[in-house]
């Protein structure tokens, strides 16, 4: 409760601008190695939503008088640019069919039928999801999940048996880093991976998971930047009073008068979902509210 008040409660106050009475952020293109745009004095982008406290936090940034907020999330962005890149079939289907993906994963890893997956089953498969897009270790994943390191490296292996298109793109991408000393977005924009044929080897681990891990970050932060470009212009075009307020990682915040609220929302979404062309759908979820607790 102490970090929470210090570090937002009261930290926040003292950002807010005497002329407009709204907390302003800055954002750099060219902190994070992987393009994504960081955010700074203060930083929006580390508001706090896992917990009920944390969430609290949201509730004090609100909507003008006859506006409200709408939050558009890109849904499993980084799982899907991966089932693109590592072209996985089954993920690719799932994504297609609107399949829950940690439950086809729960259900290829350890043997259960789809629609029978325990939630803590479901748990275990969202970890490895996740943690595979960041290189994560069996010691990683045995932490995370409360469990022996022998059993988290037999889920991983597991994984990659049932996924062996994963681990194809991991190898090459690394092969690829280590000749080149870079890799690539989808977009073709280049992300340094400066110690990857370092002698030192958590430091060459370190690069080797940066490397797994940047074009697809990378990629969701280039889909991102042409959304925010594509959704200005068309709110412009519309004539629309909207404001994009925020970008959050895979998440725009927007400040709508009520009454254009019905109108403006689908094409905010559409517009978001048709910046890139993969071979899986791009799903975008919003929510409104009158605080951005709410909208989220």
């Amino acid at each position: 409760m102490t970090k929470l008040k210090s570090t937002y409660t009261d930290a926040l106050l003292e950002h807010i601008n005497p002329k407009t009475n709204r907390v302003h952020t800055s954002f750099s293109m060219t902190t994070a190695g992987t393009g994504r745009l960081s955010s700074s004095n203060p930083n929006l982008q580390n508001i706090p939503i896992r917990t009920e406290e944390g969430r609290k936090i949201r509730e004090a940034f609100i909507a003008e008088k006859g506006h409200s907020l709408l939050s558009a999330d890109y849904s499993q962005i980084e799982l899907r640019i991966l089932a693109h890149i590592a072209n996985v079939k089954s993920l690719k289907d799932a994504f297609a069919n609107n399949i829950d993906i940690h439950a086809l994963t729960a259900s290829q890893v350890f043997g259960i039928p789809v629609n029978n997956i325990d939630p803590m089953i479901r748990r275990s498969a969202k970890a490895i999801n996740f943690g595979i897009i960041y290189g994560i270790s069996p010691f990683g994943l045995s932490r995370q999940l409360g469990i022996s390191q022998k059993e988290a490296k037999t889920y991983i292996e597991s994984y990659f048996e049932q996924y062996p298109g994963i681990r194809d793109y991991m190898d090459h991408t690394i092969q690829k880093a280590r000749s080149s000393g870079f890799v690539s977005t989808l977009f073709g924009r280049k992300c340094f991976t400066s110690g990857i044929n370092d002698k030192n080897a958590a430091r060459r681990q370190f690069s080797e998971r940066a490397a797994i891990n940047a074009p697809i970050q990378g990629t969701a932060a280039d889909i991102i930047k042409l959304a925010m470009i594509r959704v200005s212009k068309t709110l412009e075009e519309s004539g629309s009073k909207a404001k994009m307020l925020l970008q959050v990682h895979d998440e725009l915040v927007f400040e709508i008068p009520d009454e254009e609220l019905e109108i403006i929302e689908p094409i905010i979404r559409l517009t978001m979902e048709n910046s890139a062309q993969l071979d899986v759908p791009l799903t975008v979820e919003t929510g409104t509210g009158l605080d951005w607790s709410n909208a989220h």
